[in-house]
């Protein structure tokens, strides 16, 4: 897998004050799962975001932002940034700021176990 290893560091960096982190491998990516809910990743040089769908179509416009495809279809709520989007603090900070406020509401990945009758 191939990963740039100081973007994630950064980003390990960012969530480390967060008590349920956890690192997975998916999609080629190293992901950072926050509270049982992936949050963001880094795939190559590029940041995988998971943001709220709300703000999806808006987000695109901004600098080295492109939607993530599954097959031909786009996966709304899933954005990679690259290099040029988030080399500045503020824009890193950014990133990282709209994938913590949307984690909350994302749904959980992980099944519910206490439902099933």
């Amino acid at each position: 897998m191939a990963h740039d290893e100081k973007l994630a560091n950064q980003i390990r960096e960012a969530l480390m004050h967060l008590p349920k982190v956890e690192e997975k491998t998916m999609f080629q990516t190293v992901v950072f799962m926050v509270n049982d809910k992936l949050c963001i990743g880094v795939k190559d040089q590029d940041i995988m975001c998971r943001v709220d769908p709300d703000v999806f179509e808006s987000v695109l416009e901004k600098p080295g932002c492109q939607p993530m495809y599954q097959g031909e279809r786009i996966m709304k709520g899933y954005v990679f940034v690259e290099e040029t989007g988030y080399t500045k603090k503020e824009d890193f900070d950014f990133w990282m700021g709209l994938c913590l406020a949307y984690n909350p509401k994302a749904k959980s990945s992980k099944k519910n176990r206490s439902n099933k009758s």
